[in-house]
């Protein structure tokens, strides 16, 4: 084999070999991110494949659900309760400052 050849390949080569084994361990972790948080993986033909949820999974899923609907209607019952509090206070507001203003009479 040529020296010249030989010398870049030897150069060369090692960077390949970093790159094939970043570009594998990429794809295992995206693999494992997607498994993990319940995304589909791409089958052969470039298909979604679910994967398999036990019903441990299917509990939490409806547990979390019911949580979240719940935690909803009350920051909707929240939101309503602090309307009324800010009516209370602007109204109550408005209401001192026009009383103040008729105790001090008529400006001339």
């Amino acid at each position: 084999m040529d020296p010249d050849k030989l010398a870049i390949l030897s150069a060369i080569g090692p960077m390949i070999g970093i790159g094939i084994v970043s570009i594998s361990a990429g794809w295992v972790i995206t693999t494992w991110l997607r498994i993990k948080n319940g995304y589909p993986l791409d089958g052969a033909w470039g298909q979604a494949i679910y994967p398999k949820t036990d019903q441990e999974s299917i509990e939490r899923i409806k547990l979390l659900s019911q949580e979240n609907a719940q935690l909803r209607a009350e920051l909707g019952s929240i939101k309503d309760r602090l309307a009324s509090v800010e009516k209370i206070v602007v109204d109550d507001a408005h209401r001192l400052t026009s009383e103040i203003e008729a105790l001090r009479g008529p400006t001339n």
